[in-house]
């Protein structure tokens, strides 16, 4: 029978002692297995960037037939609901301070008369800035019908006198990828990355810390284990269920919500494991620099969201201003979605995403290293 090497059995010993004081920590699994489940299910839900049924108040200054089909056509496709109908501008102010409505169209007296004396018409249209996405979505919906009436008007009218309309040039949008503009698609490839940041960081750090508070860690390194491979076999665990959260979200995402798989699921485990080194490795530093499990948790947070922040899952990188753009490349939480987005919707290759893998490595590696040498520095 072959001996193993002594290192082998050592870091086996840490590994096995590892998971099960892991899996007899109930609140850690459920905040390693279930919680990203649980989370991905609502997340997915409740996170949509489409807008639907606007409440918009109609302010009728024109009572007549043509202003009411107008207004009928305009909320006819959904994307408007009609919260009301009023002549006072007092009301406006007040329904859009309270919500009850985000957009008021204002008809002009005399709207039907100037149209049909072939005169300029204009119709206001209020929009509560607040939330600007939602204002941006109603303003193109007004503009877009009023336009397509006003030509629809030209063609008529030059019909009507035998004229020719001159030829137009249209614009005919070819959507790829996400042809049904679905948020879904775009925004769990965001949650797993976030989810994965935030229990491998705090897990790690907050684990490292509790044990030297209870003074265990002190204990285990009087034995002959090394500092590294204890350090390997307390990572190890959390690397594979760090893995086993993004095929678990990753299933919901493609059963629930429909997210598509055009690329390969080897590039995904590929980034996955690299920036699952990265986040431990920050989780480790964050331990080295922590006396307390509060400190760690906090440290942790304090990391966390602004390497969500900065990393393009919400917001674009390109509308961050130049200098932040510049700070967006020392993240490693930006790599990995870009890796996730163009491998799962857009069947990204090696050759699209391989930088990106190298920069996670060097991430991973640089963070690993500074942590465990601080790690052994403060263990001496």
């Amino acid at each position: 029978m072959i001996a193993r090497p002594r290192w082998t059995v050592q870091l086996r010993a840490v590994v096995r002692k590892e998971v099960r004081q892991t899996v007899r920590d109930r609140r850690i699994m459920f905040m390693l297995i279930i919680a990203p489940l649980l989370q991905t299910v609502v997340f997915g839900f409740a996170v949509d960037f489409q807008f639907d049924h606007v409440p918009t108040l109609v302010v009728g200054h024109d009572a007549s037939a043509q202003s009411r089909q107008h207004i009928r056509r305009l909320l006819a496709d959904g994307t408007l609901r009609d919260a009301g109908h009023t002549t006072e501008l007092s009301e406006v102010q007040h329904k859009l301070q309270t919500g009850d409505a985000a957009a008021a169209l204002i008809l002009p007296a005399g709207l039907a008369r100037d149209l049909a004396a072939q005169r300029p018409a204009e119709v206001q249209v209020i929009l509560d800035g607040g939330d600007p996405n939602r204002a941006v979505v109603v303003a193109g919906a007004a503009s877009r019908y009023f336009g397509e009436t006003a030509e629809a008007m030209v063609k008529a009218r030059l019909a009507a006198r035998g004229i020719a309309p001159p030829p137009l040039i249209r614009a005919t949008p070819r959507i790829w990828f996400n042809p049904s503009l679905k948020t879904p698609p775009f925004m769990i490839p965001g949650v797993m990355t976030i989810l994965l940041v935030i229990t491998t960081t705090l897990v790690t750090a907050m684990g490292l810390s509790r044990e030297r508070e209870m003074g265990t860690l002190e204990q285990v390194l009087v034995t002959p284990i090394r500092p590294v491979l204890l350090l390997i076999g307390k990572m190890t665990p959390f690397l594979v269920i760090g893995c086993f959260d993004v095929l678990l979200v990753l299933t919901a995402g493609v059963w629930i919500f429909g997210v598509p798989l055009h690329g390969s699921l080897l590039l995904v485990a590929t980034g996955t494991v690299l920036y699952v080194l990265s986040t431990l490795g920050i989780g480790l530093l964050i331990s080295t620099v922590s006396r307390t499990q509060q400190q760690a948790f906090l440290a942790g947070f304090l990391f966390a969201m602004p390497a969500i922040l900065l990393s393009g899952v919400m917001t674009p990188i390109r509308a961050m201003p130049l200098w932040l753009q510049v700070v967006t490349f020392f993240n490693p939480v930006r790599y990995y979605i870009e890796v996730l987005r163009a491998v799962l919707l857009k069947g990204a290759g090696l050759v699209d995403v391989w930088w990106r893998l190298l920069a996670l490595l060097g991430f991973g590696l640089t963070l690993l290293t500074v942590a465990s040498l601080r790690f052994s520095k403060r263990v001496a």
